[in-house]
This record gives structure tokens, sequence and C-alpha cells, in this order.
């Protein structure tokens, strides 16, 4: 008999779909990635954006101040006292009034302006007056005519780290140019130098909470997209898992049926060739039985013949009945009364064993399309298998119920259950646990349930024993 290597037919062991769920992660992966590239590029950008928009607002300021200084501190001084000298109470007094009535309103927090020597000579900070070379690379550029502007940020390493600082300032410095020609020359000279520090923490704090809420919609997008991927590769992962579930199962069939085949060629040549020898020696056997009778009443051998003839006659029926299932000849029946037909046939095994009979029938259970010998037969092997698990004062409970489409009929046992092992094997053809007996009882049963598009199933009852659980349908197409 051809091989077929043994398969696993658990589906929770087949191997699931491994490489959609590796793109799955690595899509979540390279989820969160982009949100975080998307927020520090976003962050740049807001940087950058934040620091022009200040510069060109700030170099505004720092014009409007420019002619501001010019048109009412520089040209009135210059024309009544012929130079600035800032140093003098009443020109820093109107310089200060000209400054901050100018730029009143601009949250400007910090002016300073140096003179041509790099010196500071005016500042809000009074402490600063005076300070020498002060300005750095920034002061040259603005000499030089070039405005500059750089941006100012503080805060702990984490504000820092996540582009949400405490303080953010921008300081712009600009040269400070003469409007009027004083000299022959026609040029516009530069005759001094403004600082302007302005605080920005608040623009900045609500860019940057845009800035969160758009990477937080993001995210919930990327999130949203990623439950749909995950929901999706669930899915085809129990597809996957269905249809190898399904294969497994048709493999298991596909053996079975190659078994049975096997079994039941074999099972056709040896009925052929026991069965008629076996006849003869039936028959011979009973012959001998009368003539021994009459020779020597007390032997016994002729009656051994006969049973172990009858005996091997049954284990052949039991082949041939499991190899070559017969095809039911379906007719109007009523389970019940076929259970019933099997309870009076055991009564008198049911009354020396010491067994409780217990039956629940529902009413009104509609007949159903079935061979009532064959049924029959079912039932018989499934009691009688309850009888060898039972000891003395057992309970065999025989349920049958029915809902729209099938007829359920259900026996349990008060026995000592099946171990696990042996539940696994308890379909294999030839497995029992019996010291007696071919193993194919159960099989014969499988067979005619399933030859009556019925399932059955075997499981363990709580606390003890064993149950068997039926299911024919009601109404079926042949």
């Amino acid at each position: 008999m051809k091989n077929i290597p043994k398969k696993d037919s658990n589906p929770k062991e087949v191997r699931p779909f491994v490489l959609v769920k590796a793109f799955t992660f690595s899509s979540l992966i390279v989820m969160l990635t982009a949100t975080i590239v998307i927020a520090a590029l976003n962050a740049h950008w807001v940087r950058n954006i934040l620091l022009e928009k200040n510069k060109e607002y700030n170099s505004l300021l720092v014009e409007n101040l420019n002619h501001q200084i010019f048109l009412r501190f520089v040209a009135p001084v210059v024309y009544q006292h012929g130079e600035i000298k800032l140093r003098e109470n009443a020109q820093h007094m109107l310089l200060d009034t000209v400054i901050k009535s100018t730029l009143h309103s601009f949250h400007v927090e910090m002016v300073n302006i140096y003179g041509t020597d790099n010196i500071i000579g005016y500042s809000f900070d009074e402490s600063q007056i005076g300070k020498k070379n002060a300005g750095g690379v920034h002061y040259e550029k603005a000499m030089k005519n070039q405005v500059t502007s750089k941006l100012i940020q503080k805060g702990s390493f984490l504000e820092l780290m996540f582009w949400f600082p405490k303080e953010t300032k921008i300081i712009t410095f600009a040269p400070l140019i003469q409007e009027v020609e004083f000299s022959r020359s026609g040029k516009r000279m530069v005759i001094g130098v403004v600082e302007v520090i302005r605080d920005i923490s608040d623009d900045y704090q609500d860019v940057v909470r845009l800035q969160g809420l758009i990477v937080a919609t993001c995210s919930i997008i990327m999130g949203i997209l990623f439950l749909i991927l995950r929901f999706v590769v669930k899915q085809g992962e129990k597809i996957i898992e269905a249809r190898a579930e399904e294969r497994l199962k048709l493999e298991e069939k596909l053996s079975r049926a190659e078994h049975l085949s096997a079994i039941g060629g074999m099972t056709a040549g040896v009925s052929h060739e026991i069965r008629n020898p076996l006849g003869i020696i039936k028959s011979s056997a009973q012959l001998l039985k009368k003539k021994m009778a009459k020779l020597d009443p007390d032997s016994n051998i002729p009656n051994i013949i006969v049973e172990e003839s009858t005996r091997l006659n049954h284990i052949i029926t039991d082949f041939l009945d499991f190899a070559k299932p017969r095809v039911p000849d379906l007719r109007p029946c009523i389970i019940d009364e076929v259970i019933e037909k099997n309870l009076i046939f055991l009564a008198s095994q049911i009354q020396d064993a010491k067994i409780n009979i217990k039956t629940q029938y529902q009413e009104d259970i509609p007949e159903i399309m079935a061979d009532t010998a064959m049924l029959y037969q079912s039932f018989l092997n499934i009691l009688l298998n309850s009888f060898h698990a039972l000891k003395e004062n057992g309970t065999i409970t025989i349920a049958t119920w029915s809902d729209p489409d099938f007829v359920h009929i259900c026996f349990t046992d008060t026995g000592d259950g099946i171990s696990e092992d042996v539940l696994k094997k308890i379909w294999t053809p030839f497995f029992t646990t019996k010291d007696t007996g071919t193993g194919l009882g159960l099989g014969i049963v499988k067979n005619i349930i399933e030859a009556h598009k019925g399932q059955i199933h075997i499981s363990n009852a709580r606390p003890l024993g064993t149950k068997v659980e039926i299911t024919l349908p009601i109404q079926e197409s042949y």
C-alpha cells in the first residue's frame, strides 16, 4: 500500500502570512520614521520661515527707527549743537524718548546703538553703555551697509531637542544711515549701527503648535492607514490559514480514500478466498456436531469450530462494511424510533450490566430521509462502546433535538473518558484499545453518518465521561 507522509492538520500550526506581516511592520517603521523626518524638516522649515519673516519685519522696523532718529534727533541736535554727544543727559533723554515712542507696542526687548568706533552709546540696559567691541562680526557687516539677523533660542536640553524652546529671540544689526547729505560728496554715510532684539517666543510657539497639529494629523492618518493595512493582512492571513486547513483536510481525505481503496481491494480478494472455505468449514462443523452428538455427546469441538467461524465471518463483514460502505436507501425516518429499537435489542445487556439509560427526546422532531438499518447499526456500535467504558451503575444519557436545518443526537456516558493521545487516533482504521475487535467500529459509524451528509464529533464530557455528537440534515438533495 502506498505510504503518504503524515500532514499536520492543526490549522494553528500553519505557517502564517510571514511576508505580508513583515511588510506590515516594516511599513509601520517607515511611517514612524517618515513622521519624525517630516517633523524635523517642518521644524527646520518653520525656523527658516520665521527667521525670514522677522528679518523683513525688523528691517522695516529699523528703517522706520532710522528715519525717526535722524528726523527727530540727529538733525535737530546737529542743527542746535553742531555735534552729537550722548553723554549729555539732554541728548540721551531726547534719543531715549524718540526710540521708545517709535518702538512702542512692537515688543522690542532691547535696542543698542553703536558708534562708528564699535562702542555702545545708547542701550535700554544702561549697564551696556560704553561697552567696547560688543557687536562682533554682525557690527562689521552693518558698517558695510548690510543688514544681518540671527535667531537665538533658550531652554532645557529636551525643549531644544524637540524644537519647543522656552524663549525665541531675533537679533537684527542694521546700519544707521545719514538721510541728508551734509557734505558735498553726496554719499549717504553710515553714522552708526542699530541692534534690535525682539522676543518672538509667542509667535514661534504658535507656529510650533500648528506644526504639532500637522504632525499629529499626519500621525493619525498614518496610524489609520496602518490599522487598515493590518486589518487587510489579518484577513489575508485568515484566508491563507483557511485554505491551508482546507488543503490539509483534502490531503487527509485523499490519504484516507487511498487507504480505503487499498483495503477495499484487499478485502475483496480476502472475501472470495476466505468466505467460501469458511462457509464450508462452518457447514462441515455443523454436520460434525450432529454426528458427534451420537458418538460423543460431551465433545465441544464442533461448537468451537462453529463459533470461531461465525466470529471470523463477522470480522470479514466489518472489513467489507468499512472498505466499501453501502449507499443509503433513503426513506422517511424518525430518529427516536431507531434509538428505541436499539435499547429494546440491548435491554438484557443493560440489565445485566446495571446501566442506567436516560432519554431526553425533544417533541415533534421532524422526519429525515435516512437508511434506518444503517443508522441502527451506527447507534448500536456507539452504545456498545459506551457499555465497555462504563462501570457498574453507570449512566448513558441520550438526547435528541432539532433546529430548522438539522437533527442532533448526543450520547453521553459517565465513564472515565478518553485520553488526549487516544482521542487523536480514534478515527484511525484498525486502532483499538480493546483486547478484541478490529478497530473498525467507529470508522464504520463515521462512514454511515457521512453517507447521510451528516457529521460526528467525539469529545470528553465534563466532569467525566465521553460525549458523541451527531448532526444529520433534515432536508438534503441526494
